[in-house]
């Protein structure tokens, strides 16, 4: 049996990256030419995926300028941080062990890093610093990747993953100004941020009292549209052995509001229980399984939000716009207008609700479709 063409949980193989024709070529370009991107956009909308794309083309057809991605997530300190941007970068330019060790020592003037190498070095390079000599010198690390692209004669390509989680720093705005003061100056290298926080990372690069207002071009990464989601489904199935037909397929995007995560998950479930064509039985089981493989997490969001937050999640998925108005308010127990706006801001920033066109709608798809089946039994295909 022929694996699952269609991936989710994890950013997405080059193969079964779905268009994002546009996008690609935009942000390829922008890199390629030195314009730091910032790009944004709710979590689980392919971000990742579409550095990853953009990066492994690059990699094949510029073999001079070298290119790191650095995943932020676990990154709780500015120490952390500093220690793993200076062992990314110093592996990622070159691809000899021996070079990363003579690297770590040549291109610091102040600071004495502390290096060591594993059984692989691949995954057992490690890096460290002196922390009072890191804290007076931060701009050493800072200016890394200038440094070495200068004596090298090379360009580098930075791409950093949950930039946001920078801001959760003790000092942060100190460290912010820092940072900026330091990659603005810098000639070889361009830089890509992205984050799963959209709000946090709209306020880091579009608020003009913050350091990286203007730091480069800001993209906002849309959904892909719901025509390509229905021609990559069917050739997928068919590439598999299996069909599904085109008036099927376009259900799976239509339900999951062109989701990314989630059409790449629907359309698995369904392909996993196709055995030559998928039928509408069939999609209605996948989105059946889908939902109960969720429902815990969902349960779980429902536990953590107060009542009021609740009444008013109940408001959105009634489709109410005027959230404040005194009929809302009263038929749905929202509480005050000062209530409704709090409450507001919580379930925007906790990434449940997200505000399209003056008008709030659930982020996850399918903890709208439980959510509506919970509460008012709705029908998950209607």
């Amino acid at each position: 049996m022929k694996d699952s063409p269609f991936i989710y949980g994890t950013t997405v193989s080059v193969h079964a990256f779905t268009n994002r024709e546009v996008e690609t070529q935009k942000l390829q370009s922008n890199l390629l030419n030195g314009i730091n991107t910032m790009l944004i956009s709710p979590r689980r909308w392919g971000k990742s995926s579409l550095v990853e794309k953009v990066i492994h083309n690059i990699n094949r057809k510029d073999k001079k300028t070298k290119t790191v991605i650095i995943d932020l997530f676990s990154v709780s300190s500015e120490d952390e941080f500093l220690e793993l941007f200076a062992r990314e970068v110093i592996k990622a330019s070159s691809s000899k062990w021996q070079e990363w060790m003579s690297s770590g020592k040549d291109f610091f003037s102040k600071l004495m890093p502390k290096l060591s190498l594993g059984i692989d070095p691949n995954t057992d390079f490690s890096l460290s610093f002196d922390y009072a000599d890191l804290k007076k010198n931060k701009d050493e690390v800072m200016n890394l990747p200038e440094t070495i692209a200068k004596q090298k004669g090379i360009k580098f390509i930075i791409c950093l993953d949950e930039f946001q989680n920078l801001a959760l720093f003790n000092d942060y705005v100190n460290f912010e100004k820092k940072l900026r003061a330091c990659w603005q100056r810098h000639k070889s290298v361009t830089y890509c941020l992205y984050g799963s926080k959209r709000h946090m990372m709209t306020d880091i690069f579009n608020n003009s009292a913050k350091p990286f207002y203007r730091f480069g071009d800001i993209m906002l990464l849309n959904k892909i549209e719901h025509k390509k989601w229905v021609r990559f489904i069917t050739e997928s199935f068919e590439k598999t052995d299996k069909k599904i037909d085109a008036k099927i397929a376009e259900i799976i995007p239509q339900v999951m509001k062109n989701h990314s995560w989630y059409v790449q998950q629907l359309a698995h479930y369904t392909w996993n229980i196709t055995h030559k064509k998928a039928t509408l039985q069939d999609v209605e089981n996948a989105l059946k399984e889908l939902i109960q493989a969720n429902t815990p997490l969902y349960q779980k969001e429902i536990e953590t939000i107060s009542v009021t937050q609740l009444n008013l999640l109940k408001a959105v998925a009634k489709g109410e716009v005027q959230l404040m108005s005194t009929a809302v308010m009263l038929g749905y127990k929202l509480g005050t207008p000062n209530n409704v706006s709090k409450n507001k801001a919580i379930l925007i920033n906790n990434d449940v609700i997200h505000e399209i066109n003056n008008v709030y709608e659930f982020l996850d798809p399918a903890f709208e479709l439980w959510f509506k089946k919970q509460y008012f039994n709705s029908p998950y295909l209607s």
